[in-house]
């Protein structure tokens, strides 16, 4: 499943149904391409594996299990899908792992449901979740109403069961307002823009200490991240390739762990077998840090972009990934 952000709110608070097992539900797959010889079924709620299936002989995946009435994920080795399952559903499930979301198809009991909510995220993956955040309070508000009366109507034109069409109802709701109180968080941090950076004194892996002003002069692109976060390990090839184009330029480049004190080695080992570039700096109170607070951190990686007079350009900048970052690099280097 791709890594989309409103998704992610849905996995962070989900609501599920609950039912009484009466039967099993009978799942087959095939699946080109395969990632690998095993797939898992989790609760969506809490990740817990409810069943592992491996393929047989005849290279389908096959088997049944019991279930309360609900969502669950799939997972392929690689990539995730979502399900809505109940006792007494015989799915059908055929699949190129390649293209993924886009080449899911069900057949059988509980097809419906089904296909609806793999044609939900590929729909998903294309809404410009981007331009819903970087819209005004009054656009917002109109977007999102507008979004929730969409998602409804598709809900209400399809002959599905009434149980997965209020959980579904439900979990559109959710993720609409996790999405407004993030917006709310995002406004607050665009007030900080033009601000003066709040300042520092950090240890560095290097040795020593290391504050903002040491930067003076230069713009800083700073990374705030932690070992155990999972897009922030992701977003590090990246990272590497802008430090290295920009190499040179009037810039420098800044990472602060808010790993917890315990965790300083497991940093330090970190940052020595990723060999990660820039300057490696630990935050002395991890998410309580003054820093992270000045900043409204509240989820990471955030990444910031601050001007050579100490001013911030952006509180909450474009991550390596993006190819806005370079466009915006390149302006203000050139």
């Amino acid at each position: 499943m791709r890594k989309l952000f409103f998704i992610t709110l849905a996995l962070v608070c989900t609501f599920n149904g609950i039912g009484q097992k009466k039967a099993t539900v009978s799942f087959k797959a095939e699946i080109a391409n395969r990632n690998t010889d095993s797939i898992i079924f989790r609760n969506r709620n809490d990740g817990k594996e409810i069943k592992k299936m491996f393929i047989g002989a005849d290279g389908i995946f096959k088997g049944s299990f019991a279930v309360e009435e609900g969502f669950y994920m799939l997972f392929d080795g690689k990539e995730y899908t979502e399900l809505f399952l109940k006792n007494g559903y015989d799915l059908n499930l055929k699949m190129n792992a390649q293209e993924f979301d886009e080449s899911i198809v069900y057949s059988g009991i509980g097809a419906g449901e089904n296909n609806f909510l793999a044609q939900y995220t590929v729909e998903e993956a294309k809404y410009d979740y981007n331009g819903l955040l970087a819209s005004s309070e009054e656009v917002f508000t109109k977007l999102v109403k507008e979004k929730k009366t969409t998602d409804f109507l598709k809900l209400d034109n399809k002959k599905l069961d009434p149980v997965f069409v209020a959980l579904q109802k439900k979990n559109i709701e959710i993720v609409l307002e996790r999405g407004t109180q993030y917006y709310k968080q995002v406004l607050e941090t665009r007030k900080l823009n033009g601000s003066t950076a709040p300042s520092f004194n950090y240890d560095n892996y290097a040795g020593g200490k290391t504050k903002l002003e040491d930067f003076k002069g230069k713009y800083v692109y700073i990374d705030v991240w932690a070992t155990w976060c999972g897009p922030c390990l992701g977003e590090i090839p990246f990272l590497k390739k802008v430090e290295e184009k920009y190499a040179g330029e009037n810039i420098a480049f800044l990472s602060i762990s808010i790993d917890k004190l315990k965790d300083i080695e497991k940093w330090k080992s970190m940052v020595k077998s990723k060999e990660l570039g820039g300057v490696q700096v630990f935050a002395d109170n991890d998410w309580n840090s003054q820093f992270v607070k000045d900043l409204n951190i509240v989820g990471i990686p955030r990444f910031i972009l601050i001007d050579p007079n100490g001013k911030i350009v952006k509180a909450d900048a474009a991550r390596p990934s993006s190819p806005d970052l370079e466009k915006e690099l390149d302006v203000l280097l050139n």
